[in-house]
């Protein structure tokens, strides 16, 4: 079972939440700001950046799932999270992830799918 898991928000922040365009787990940017994105730091390089949170990330998200046993779960295999953090993540999220992040993930051999449901496999 996966170990990550990423800060489930507390209600009253709701309105504040942002979801990372790259994953779609939800947080606050104060957890983004602190922690970074737990799936993916290494690309997005979010903590400590608020500046960088606002462009790798948005508010214009669709639906809640949340993910307790990711490797086990039918619905985070369908959203394509199974190796991500236990956590909440969007069902769809409206953006793109800036251009150095579609670079980066290109020179990695990594093909990039924007989850607003967009590309069908």
């Amino acid at each position: 079972m996966s170990q990550v898991q990423a800060a489930i928000p507390p209600q009253p922040r709701a309105k504040q939440l942002r979801a990372c365009l790259l994953c779609s787990i939800i947080q606050t940017p104060a957890d983004f700001r602190k922690y970074g994105c737990p799936n993916c730091e290494e690309i997005m390089g979010m903590k400590g950046f608020a500046d960088r949170i606002q462009t790798c990330t948005t508010t214009h998200f669709d639906g809640v799932i949340a993910v307790i046993d990711p490797e086990r779960s039918w619905v985070a295999t369908w959203q394509r999270i199974k190796t991500y953090a236990r956590g909440m993540y969007a069902v769809r999220v409206k953006g793109r992830v800036p251009e150095d992040v579609e670079v980066e993930l290109e020179s990695r051999g990594i093909r990039y799918r924007p989850r607003d449901q967009s590309e069908q496999d």
